[in-house]
C-alpha cells in the first residue's frame, strides 16, 4: 500500500513526464511551422511558432523548478508572465512589416500548418489538465499557453480559408494581433496567480 510520501513521488514523477512530453512536442512542431511560416510569409502562423518555442521553454523551466521552493516558484511563475509576452511583440514586429508589404500567404498550406498545431496543442492541453491545479503557477502556465495555441490555430484554420475566398493578407494580420492579445491575457493570469502564491509563501 503506498504512503502519503509515495503519493506524493508518484505525482511529481508523473507531473515531470508529463511537461517532458509537452515540452518535446512544442519544440518539434516549432521548428516545422516557423519553416512553413517563412516559406508562404504567414505572421499567423510566425506568431504561432514563436507560442511552441515558448511553451518548450515553459515546460523546461517547469522541470527545474519543481525542486524550487515555494518563493522561488513564484518567482520563476513571474518571469514566466514576462516570457509568454515575447510572442506577442515578435508578432507586432511581424505585422508591421506585413502592413507593408500586403501579400497574402497560401492558403492550403496555411490552413494544414494550423491543422497540425491544434492537434499538437490539443494533445499537450489534455496531457497537462490534470495538473493545472496542482503545480501553483508554473503548471498553470503551461495549460493556459497550450488552451490559448488551441484557440488560436482554430482561428488559423479559418484564416486559411478566408485567405482562398479573398487572397487578402488583411485575415492573416488580424489574427496575428488577436494571437498578440491572447498571449498578453494569458501572462497577466499566471503574473496574478505568482503574486497570491509569492504572498502566501510571505
Amino acid at each position: 500500500m503506498t504512503g502519503p510520501g509515495g503519493s506524493e513521488v508518484a505525482a511529481d514523477r508523473a507531473l515531470r513526464r508529463a511537461v517532458t512530453i509537452v515540452a518535446a512536442l512544442n519544440l518539434g512542431y516549432f521548428g516545422v511551422e516557423f519553416a512553413v511560416a517563412l516559406e508562404i510569409g504567414s505572421v499567423s502562423l510566425i506568431a504561432d511558432s514563436v507560442d511552441f518555442l515558448e511553451d518548450a521553454s515553459i515546460n523546461l523551466l517547469i522541470l527545474l523548478a519543481l525542486g524550487f521552493t515555494p518563493r522561488a516558484q513564484a518567482r520563476a511563475g513571474m518571469a514566466l508572465a514576462a516570457i509568454i509576452l515575447i510572442p506577442g511583440l515578435a508578432t507586432l514586429w511581424m505585422a508591421w512589416a506585413k502592413f507593408w508589404t500586403p501579400v497574402a500567404p497560401a492558403p492550403v498550406a496555411l490552413s494544414l500548418a494550423g491543422a497540425g498545431a491544434l492537434a499538437v496543442n490539443v494533445t499537450c492541453a489534455l496531457i497537462l489538465a490534470r495538473f493545472r491545479s496542482a503545480g501553483g503557477s508554473l503548471t498553470k502556465a503551461a495549460f493556459l499557453s497550450a488552451r490559448n495555441d488551441a484557440i488560436a490555430n482554430v482561428a488559423i484554420i479559418g484564416t486559411g480559408l478566408a485567405t482562398a475566398l479573398t487572397l487578402s493578407a488583411w485575415p492573416d494580420l488580424i489574427v496575428g494581433l488577436a494571437i498578440a492579445a491572447m498571449n498578453a491575457d494569458a501572462a497577466r493570469e499566471v503574473w496574478q496567480a505568482a503574486r497570491e502564491e509569492a504572498r502566501a509563501a510571505a
